[in-house]
């Protein structure tokens, strides 16, 4: 590129934004402009392979172009010995770019330009000051309890080094994607608190929100965290084991949580293989004890036993290999006994190892547990029930001091058929699960059987039954392939939540207005209309992304054909299973305001709320087909965002009763907790949302007492949620804790921990 500088130039002075002066550099101006045109790239994507080759559509002659027109401008309107001003020299590249009619290098150069004044606004105020330190400041010299951000993330110990490293990188990462990654509009709609993008903080990253992990893929030939590679597991106790560690390094290359969608199919295998190993191991050592180790091949035993499927065997297999003797016989009938026992003490085992290590393994620069869950109850076969009935009885009971173990968050899924009713293969299940839910909050229940789950459903194959988050995400239908609409391997790619009341507030009835339902729908529709741009948007950040960039989730292929790509490849021919998903929080309140009542209090207020989310959902499946992309509705999981939204809308329209006068907007679309209803009656006013809330859901039942005390009227109410078509759902009750030694759970006049009684003070020894 030429740079000819003209004598008038070299007189000039350059007045930069903070007031220095430097000469004028004529070469710094022509690398603006080039970076103007280089921004604009010619995409020639085919949407069906989705390989993108990108490069500049202009050529150094444009650039030179404009440059001339430029250096030609401003020796028009300047003399010799002037001052310009960074901003005048911005202005004229601008105006000439219009000139010359390069109207896509215009907006791109106007755009970028307008992001850098928005950090330059981030890190300085008015006087020019370091605002973004106090920021910072906050972070490195306050404790959690002092500061907001620190609090942001539950799964996060803000107080800790590695904690407040993750809060520095985060609050920058957020400004950063704020002023360079995304449209300014988006930007303001989350600060004005319009709407709410999610984990913002990771969109410079590229990564996915969440994914069910297919552990029978990951397992087989073994598997490799980037340290160091794995083999194929051969016990239960490695299938535990490498299951945590799955979970732990999935973790690193996500925002959000990691889930396995059928943990007890997955297991099975385990179980087997360590059952053929104790019972070889018992018929060696009794044969031996016996005497009768000679008089046995012991080879072909061995082989036999590596035929078996299932734990269940009919051993009458073996006779011929007993040589007619009966003891010899009777030695392999007491093995089996032996064998299935001492599988079902390892079996537990790894359950319990794995819960404590998904309790207390960390991730992510080691300042978080793991946010996992595990979906289970549905496999029918021996293996796997001893695996499900395992892990719940490691569930019950607890951790080292008897906590209660938060993750993984266990789901059971409950199916007519399998584990419903009595006489299902797996009713047993069903009935420990409650026992034990009513005790430690955990598992919750997911309904194979509601309508919606069941599109596309075949009875054994994990890979069509449906699994949930913990957090409530659902991924399962597939726009871009029906035939690989499935669980396994996917997961959600973002999601941005909407202020439904703050539209209740400008539309309703407040101060004696009729409501303008008309209006309301126009400005969400452009609500909805600006999310799905911020979300393609930020897709797009995620499709550029390469399979380097995540070596866990893409380089072992955990992600849906994350095994058929090469290092270096582009992510958007996988990424385009996940989902792109509206959330919203408040339905509730903006019933309050759009009727004077909400929907647990009106009949009227329940149809409009249907109506409101329907509509949502509508406008979500008319983009999934615009788009062929899986654009979802969710009902927002994240209960702090209902705080947030509630603060900035109580500073712009003040206190509102019923809307914004309490800390917090109500989640979703549940019923107030505050609104004094029958667990009937809230379980069917919020279970048709769940039919239209696609990217996930949940129903939450608040009982009193101590519910492992009546456990019949437990499971009542999970087959209250099961008939009236929920999707997912759970029940709280109280859970104490014992200041003394730490323990969790319903305690009653002795605590099951260190035996304090009720109302015995607390001795600081045993505090300590």
């Amino acid at each position: 590129m030429k740079v000819a500088e003209k004598s008038i130039l070299e007189t000039l002075t350059v007045v930069k934004r903070n007031g220095k002066k430097v000469d004028f550099d004529g070469t710094k101006i022509a690398l603006a402009i080039k970076k103007g045109f280089d921004s604009v790239i010619q995409n020639d994507d085919d949407p069906t392979t989705e390989l993108a080759t990108t490069g500049s559509m202009y050529t150094e002659k444009d650039i030179n172009k404009v440059y001339d027109a430029v250096i030609a401008n401003i020796e028009s309107k300047y003399e010799e010995n002037s001052r310009i001003k960074i901003e005048d020299i911005q202005d004229i590249i601008e105006e000439e770019l219009q000139k010359k009619k390069y109207i896509d290098v215009y907006e791109a150069f106007s755009a970028y330009r307008e992001r850098r004044n928005q950090s330059r606004k981030m890190f300085f105020d008015d006087k020019k000051q370091h605002k973004f330190l106090k920021t910072l400041e906050g972070l490195g010299l306050k404790s959690a309890h002092e500061e907001d951000m620190k609090r942001e993330n539950a799964n996060v110990d803000g107080d800790t080094a590695m904690g407040t490293m993750l809060q520095y990188g985060s609050t920058i990462s957020k400004e950063f994607a704020k002023s360079y990654l995304m449209k300014p509009k988006f930007a303001e709609a989350h600060d004005t608190g319009a709407i709410h993008i999610h984990d913002m903080d990771f969109l410079p990253m590229g990564t996915t929100t969440c994914c069910q992990i297919d552990l029978n893929k990951l397992f087989l030939n073994g598997f490799s965290t980037g340290h160091g590679h794995l083999r194929e597991p051969n016990d239960i106790m490695s299938y535990g084991a490498l299951a945590a560690i799955a979970i732990q390094s999935n973790q690193n290359d996500q925002h959000g949580g990691q889930a396995i969608p059928a943990f007890d199919y997955f297991m099975a295998p385990g179980v087997l293989k360590t059952f053929k190993k104790q019972f070889k191991q018992h018929i060696y050592d009794l044969l031996e004890f016996s005497g009768f180790l000679t008089f046995i091949n012991m080879d072909r035993v061995a082989k036999e036993v590596d035929k078996f499927n299932s734990i269940e065997v009919d051993l009458n297999i073996l006779k011929p290999l007993a040589k007619d003797s009966n003891e010899v016989f009777h030695i392999f009938e007491v093995a089996y006994e032996k064998a299935l026992a001492k599988t079902n003490r390892i079996t537990y085992q790894a359950m319990e190892a794995f819960i404590h290590n998904l309790n207390t393994m960390h991730s992510r620069a080691g300042a978080q547990v793991p946010f996992s869950s595990i979906n289970f109850g549905t496999d029918t076969s021996a293996e796997g029930r001893m695996v499900s009935k395992n892990y719940l009885l490691a569930t019950d009971a607890g951790l080292g001091h008897g906590e209660t173990p938060i993750f993984p968050i266990s789901i059971f899924k409950v199916k007519e058929g399998v584990n419903y009713n009595p006489g299902d293969p797996n009713y047993d299940l069903f009935e420990l699960s409650c026992k034990v839910s009513a005790k430690r909050l955990f598992p919750n229940f997911s309904f194979i059987d509601a309508p919606f789950n069941m599109v596309g459903y075949k009875q054994g194959d994990y890979r069509t039954e449906v699994g949930y988050m913990g957090c409530r995400t659902r991924v399962l239908g597939n726009v871009v392939d029906p035939d690989r609409a499935i669980t396994p391997g996917r997961g959600n790619l973002s999601f941005t939540s909407i202020n439904l009341p703050r539209l209740g507030i400008k539309y309703g009835i407040l101060d004696g207005k009729k409501a303008d339902m008309k209006g309301f729908f126009n400005e969400l529709d452009e609500l909805l209309d600006l999310v799905k741009d911020q979300l393609l948007e930020r897709f797009e950040i995620q499709c550029n992304k390469h399979v380097y960039n995540f070596p866990f989730l893409m380089g072992q292929g955990v992600w849906i054909d994350g095994e058929r790509l090469k290092p270096t490849d582009k992510l958007r021919r996988v990424l385009k299973h996940g989902t792109l998903t509206f959330g919203f929080i408040g339905l509730a309140e903006c019933l309050v305001a759009l009727t004077g009542k909400h929907h647990g209090e009106s009949e009227e207020s329940q149809k409009l709320g249907l109506k409101i989310i329907k509509h949502m959902r509508d406008k979500a499946d008319e983009y999934s087909k615009e788009y062929k992309l899986n654009f979802s509705l969710i009902a927002t999981p994240a209960e702090g965002l209902s705080g947030r939204f509630v603060n900035i809308d109580k500073a712009i329209y003040g206190k509102i009763k019923g809307v914004t006068d309490r800390d917090y907007y109500t989640n979703s679309f549940h019923v107030p907790v505050y609104y004094n209803i029958s667990i009937e009656k809230k379980i069917k006013l919020e279970a048709p949302y769940h039919a239209l809330t696609n990217g996930g859901h949940i129903t939450y039942v608040e009982l009193d007492g101590d519910t492992a005390l009546n456990v019949p009227a437990f499971m009542k109410v999970v087959r209250l949620m099961k008939e009236a078509g929920i999707g997912y759902g759970a029940i709280n009750h109280p859970v104490d804790r014992d200041p003394a030694c730490g323990y969790v759970g319903v305690i009653g006049d002795v605590c099951p921990g260190c035996g304090r009684r009720t109302g015995e003070p607390v001795s600081i020894d045993k505090i300590r």
